[in-house]
């Protein structure tokens, strides 16, 4: 795990605004560079069929223009790169993230109110399914981020049984290794999600088959855990996947939930089909990777 350049895309709103402290921490942990992008979004007469609106590219001037008086104070001493581009947002923030060697992307998820918190933004969603490096997505609620989840002192890695959770283990391992020597101290746990009895209609009375699916996912993890090198407690709760992840990171305070979002071309495990409700429900940012 190595983050040395951040993608930061920015619309210019509060919420981008918000999110600035966290892009903020996490470049000055890891000595990282951070792009601003700023992306023109075409629009067109008539519909799609239509031509695009006059002076465009005046618009992309004009957007480069206000990324040049944004936020010109809050990243110090940070080499900070401003780019305004044109086209779609989601798909010009993967590409671009893609070819100029971007570790990690880091953006709002625009949740407001009762209803947005039901969905993902329609860029956020797009650029989490095409990515292929980790993104941070902030906590998805219509309040102001909690900026005492900046400490990073609790860590906890959301993992399935497939074998991609060696991958995902060792990343957030890194992770709390790269912040300890930086002076933190970090606590670092696993969590995991088994079917609640609800899910085995024939066997609902029957505790010892829970028991033994949990068994079966604690000895599968302990040995994904000395795969990858770390041993840190492990929790495992019967129920939905968003749900029990959500209770274990509010009860044990967690400041960052890691998570394994995949690729949308392999085989989905349990969690990564889980991946957006999860960062929906939340109570802290979450990188998935």
């Amino acid at each position: 795990m190595s983050i040395k350049h951040i993608l930061f895309p920015i619309d210019f709103s509060e919420r981008s605004s918000t999110a600035v402290p966290f892009v903020v921490d996490m470049a000055k942990r890891h000595n990282a560079n951070v792009t601003l992008l700023s992306i023109v979004h075409p629009h067109y007469a008539g519909g799609l069929a239509g031509s695009p609106v006059i002076d465009i590219e005046k618009l992309r001037l004009q957007a480069q223009s206000e990324l040049g008086r944004t936020f010109r104070t809050e990243f110090g001493t940070t080499p900070v790169e401003r780019v305004s581009l044109i086209g779609d947002p989601g798909d010009t923030i993967a590409r671009y993230a893609q070819e100029h060697n971007v570790d990690l992307i880091m953006m709002p998820t625009h949740g407001y109110g009762v209803f947005r918190q039901l969905l993902l933004g329609s860029v956020t969603s797009k650029v989490l399914h095409d990515a292929h490096c980790p993104v941070w997505t902030d906590a998805h609620t219509g309040e102001l981020p909690d900026q005492q989840h900046l400490a990073l002192r609790n860590i906890m890695c959301a993992v399935d049984t497939t074998e991609d959770a060696v991958r995902v283990i060792r990343w957030a391992g890194r992770m709390a290794k790269n912040l300890a020597t930086s002076g933190t101290a970090v606590k670092i746990r696993i969590v995991h999600a088994v079917p609640g009895m609800e899910a085995w209609p024939e066997r609902q009375m029957d505790q010892e088959f829970e028991e033994q699916i949990r068994s079966n996912a604690r000895q599968t993890i302990e040995r994904m855990e000395r795969e990858a090198d770390l041993h840190v407690p492990i929790c495992i709760n019967s129920g939905t996947v968003p749900d029990v992840i959500k209770e274990e990171a509010t009860q044990h305070g967690a400041d960052l939930l890691i998570i394994g979002r995949g690729t949308i071309q392999g085989k989905l495990g349990r969690l990564r089909t889980h991946a957006h409700a999860i960062i929906r429900n939340s109570p802290c940012p979450v990188i998935s990777v």
